[in-house]
């Protein structure tokens, strides 16, 4: 061995020593740059004025401050080297991410009730970007915690439902009712629960049609090897469409069809609304959809075939208890793109009148209400998370006992 790979070896070494785990280290140093530097929130006087910057250290009270800054030693330690074990140092990340998240919503809601007085009633208090970045590091620092642990899905479950009580229970106190992000929503709590319905029904109006095509043709193209590639170059063009460009290109054959079959119109087929959405959510999730089944059905090992047939099973039960079963794992897979997909995608249909949380996010930027733009953005991004961690626990679910 040469002397530069003796001496590259070493400095590697004392790096493993002095930096256990370089991506909590990462997030750490971003979250202390930003805390300082960024604004934790925005003060305004009332919703049509600009926000003044308000600063982590004005923002928290004394012990919020004091409980923070060890939360975030403790982080601290557990990213450099120390001589804790690694399921220990994990769950003291774990403990301590989860803490400060929580601390940090408290902290900027007990702000807003401190700076929204009887005396100021028409105050406003914003979410800052150094907010932001904070929480978006905690939770980052959650996930990387759990994937070094590898722990199993009862854990994460365990864990996310202690989570989420824990914020559920500062809105049931009404811990957030200052922010002016709740201002909108109580000014429009009627039209958002009509909208978070619509977004909901939008989606589910596109799973349901792209499963019941996308299923059959992903089988069709394992057993018909010759289609697969016009199959998929097909698919493929459509996912090169710009969304807003494919949601104007269905205005105008479908209000021609519409006038065309008055039965169609008065089932709601007409240019702009759900009906365009629809279609053109379908056509983005056939591809992911076409693709996974594919995927899943190729990916059944052949010995396990042969096996059902030599039992004597006839072709449809070697698909319902042998193939099916095998693949299912790659195909909820690519139900959970799908669905994190159209959740995203139909914030864009409220442009063409089909509604959903989008409208709040297009109305909020047309008057230059950042807060109207986050009160359909936030549960845009909670209704993601939430799809994608459910379906990631029915692909655990789904996958044979011993397989990873």
């Amino acid at each position: 061995m040469s002397i530069s790979s003796v001496d590259a070896a070493g400095a590697a070494d004392r790096r493993r020593r002095w930096v256990a785990d370089r991506v909590l280290l990462t997030l750490w140093i971003a979250g202390a740059a930003a805390a300082p530097l960024l604004p934790f929130a925005g003060l305004a006087r009332n919703r049509l004025v600009s926000a003044a910057p308000v600063e982590l250290a004005a923002a928290l009270l004394p012990w919020q401050a004091w409980t923070a800054a060890g939360l975030a030693a403790l982080l601290l330690v557990a990213a450099v080297a120390s001589p804790l074990p690694r399921r220990l140092a994990e769950g003291l990340v774990l403990a301590a991410a989860g803490g400060l998240l929580v601390l940090l919503l408290a902290a900027v809601g007990d702000y807003a009730g401190r700076a929204v007085s009887p005396e100021a009633p028409a105050a406003r208090v914003a979410l800052g970007s150094a907010f932001w970045v904070l929480l978006f590091c905690c939770t980052l620092a959650l996930i990387n915690a759990f994937q070094r642990l590898r722990a199993g899905l009862a854990p994460q479950v365990l864990f996310a439902l202690a989570m989420t009580a824990a914020v559920a229970a500062l809105f049931a106190l009404g811990h957030f009712d200052a922010l002016s992000i709740m201002r909108e929503y109580a000014n429009r709590s009627d039209a958002f629960g009509s909208e978070l319905l619509t977004h909901l029904r939008l989606v589910g109006s596109a799973l349901l049609p792209a499963l019941a095509l996308g299923l059959p043709l992903g089988l069709w193209a394992w057993r018909r090897p010759a289609v697969r590639t016009g199959l998929f170059g097909l698919l493929n063009v459509f996912q090169t469409i710009p969304s807003i460009a494919l949601f104007a290109l269905l205005v105008a054959p479908l209000s021609a069809l519409g006038d065309a079959v008055p039965a169609l119109k008065a089932l709601g087929v007409k240019g702009i609304g759900a009906a365009p959405a629809v279609i053109a959510l379908v056509i983005y999730a056939l591809l992911p959809v076409v693709r996974n089944t594919y995927a899943g059905f190729a990916g059944v090992p052949p010995a396990a075939i042969e096996a059902a047939r030599g039992m004597g099973m006839t072709p449809r039960q070697v698909l319902w208890r042998v193939e099916l079963p095998l693949a299912l794992p790659v195909i909820l897979s690519g139900l959970r793109i799908v669905t994190v997909q159209a959740i995203g995608l139909t914030v864009v249909a409220a442009l063409i009148g089909a509604g959903g949380l989008g409208t709040f996010i297009f109305q909020g930027l047309g008057q230059y209400a950042i807060d109207l733009v986050l009160l359909g953005a936030i549960p845009t991004i909670v209704l993601a998370v939430a799809a994608d961690f459910l379906l990631q626990i029915l692909v655990a679910l789904s996958r044979p006992k011993g397989a990873r």
